[in-house]
């Protein structure tokens, strides 16, 4: 693959993730908001219950094969259905085990209806685990297009279903037979895109190759998943089901953010690096241009997020939400600094160390416990609070880990990240301080959003910014195709 047709399937590859992810998230909040205003937040508690262990069972099937299937420089029909029929079967025990799990599950958190409702809802991760080869498939070359198609149509699906189970009364049981259809749909249209099919001639022996690798992100991404759900577990087993549902809702918001962003980058990252992986140099050039770009859309968009919370919770889900836009503004403060650090592990995951990208990820997991657990007396804000200081230093743990595989200097750095850094952190509360007098709730919203886009786009490009003319560029470029 040429230098130039490499620049133009990272271009595409970002343009489409961006579209992919934004479609995504969009849709999120439009479902989001009616779903929120017809359930409560007891009913989403109940489903944040379950989360972590779905998400766990799901790593566990996945088994890292994907980022696996990624690093191979040659891959053919046997290694996909190998990855198959593993996942398959780890499906299925994973299922099994935690379907007769499920009444011990309901007694953890003192809930009885648990039980039930965990063995429904664990089917979606029984599901997933026979889209593991199409998905890594369709990763591996790009397509980040055709991602885009099958999460709106997936979304687009599950998001309707939802809304018309929650309007007829089956509250959080709508929650989860909605994460069961968008699994369904997203699983079905992958096999359709991708056009891979399985086969009976099951050999193992590529799995044996990959496991080393695989088996280190397998417990990285435990450690991972415990971490992201972290407040869940604490949450439900020392608060009330309704304070869950509060930072749930919070979580929901931060999350859409930075896996917007996270996402639009994941899916071109590993893949362009992984091939750029035998010239540093390159590889080094496109780390840069590419964290160049994180920060101009993660700065911007985290922070606004937050700065703009109280409106979007009122606006969108009403006010018996505002209690959570709170937690929503903290989280987003760290939420900005969260697809850099993933920039990060997918320049270390490139170079092959798994094991690397696996001892940081759980040390960092293990931090956030430490403090979790000694924090939880004094209540959630500070638990929050200690969360996101220790995400926001890490940055600086896997700079020096990535410091040992390019030449990525701190001040570079530094330099790359802190004008758009500054620039949100000077625009936002100059913002603030203009439309604090505006009374109008959905006024104020819009007022915040236009000026502060204003201001920042307007001082990027007085400043003659690289990446901002080189995105509006491309942007139009595609308009003319």
């Amino acid at each position: 693959m040429t230098e130039q047709s490499l620049k133009e399937k990272t271009a595409k590859g970002l343009f489409w993730g961006g579209v992919s992810n934004g479609v995504q998230q969009l849709l999120n909040l439009f479902f989001g908001i009616f779903l929120a205003r017809l359930l409560s937040p007891s009913d989403y508690g109940m489903v944040g219950m379950l989360t972590v262990f779905s998400a766990l069972a799901s790593i566990l099937q996945e088994g890292g094969f994907i980022s696996a299937l990624t690093n191979r420089k040659q891959t053919n029909h046997k290694d996909y259905n190998a990855v198959f029929w593993f996942s398959c079967l780890m499906g299925i025990s994973m299922y099994s085990l935690l379907f007769f799990c499920a009444p011990l599950i309901a007694r953890f958190y003192n809930q009885p209806e648990l039980t039930s409702l965990a063995r429904l809802s664990f089917l979606s991760f029984l599901i997933s685990s026979t889209n593991v080869a199409p998905r890594a498939f369709l990763f591996k070359r790009l397509k980040t297009k055709e991602n885009a198609i099958i999460s709106f149509f997936a979304l687009t699906f599950s998001g309707i279903l939802g809304i018309i189970l929650a309007y007829n009364g089956f509250a959080y049981w709508g929650i989860a037979i909605q994460t069961i259809a968008f699994t369904t749909g997203t699983t079905i249209l992958s096999y359709y895109y991708s056009g891979w099919k399985p086969s009976l001639q099951i050999d193992f022996t590529p799995i044996k190759e990959m496991i080393g690798y695989s088996s280190k992100l397998i417990i990285t991404h435990t450690f991972q998943i415990v971490n992201n759900n972290l407040f869940s577990i604490v949450l439900g087993k020392f608060y009330s089901e309704k304070e869950v549902g509060y930072f749930n809702q919070a979580n929901k918001w931060s999350t859409m953010g930075y896996t917007t962003i996270n996402g639009m980058l994941t899916s071109v990252a590993q893949p362009v690096l992984a091939i750029l992986s035998n010239n540093e140099q390159q590889q080094l050039n496109a780390l840069r241009k590419m964290l160049r770009f994180t920060a101009f859309i993660s700065f911007p968009a985290m922070f606004g997020l937050s700065f703009t919370a109280n409106e979007l919770i009122t606006i969108a889900v009403t006010e018996k939400w505002l209690p959570s836009a709170s937690s929503m503004q903290i989280l987003c403060i760290g939420g900005a600094f969260l697809p850099i650090s993933g920039l990060f592990s997918n320049l270390i995951l490139s170079r092959g160390h798994s094991s690397v990208y696996m001892w940081n990820t759980i040390v960092l997991s293990l931090s956030q416990l430490i403090s979790a657990y000694l924090l939880y007396p004094y209540g959630i804000t500070q638990m929050l609070y200690a969360f996101i200081a220790i995400n926001i230093g890490w940055t600086f743990i896997w700079l020096f880990f990535v410091q040992r595989e390019v030449k990525l200097r701190t001040m570079d750095f530094l330099r790359d990240i802190s004008p758009y850094l500054i620039l949100s952190m000077i625009t936002i509360p100059a913002t603030s301080f203009i439309t604090n007098g505006i009374e109008v709730v959905e006024l104020r919203l819009l007022c915040k959003i236009g000026l502060v886009g204003i201001l920042y786009l307007s001082i990027l490009w007085k400043a003659d910014s690289t990446i901002l003319k080189e995105t509006i560029h491309f942007i139009f470029k595609k308009k003319r195709i």
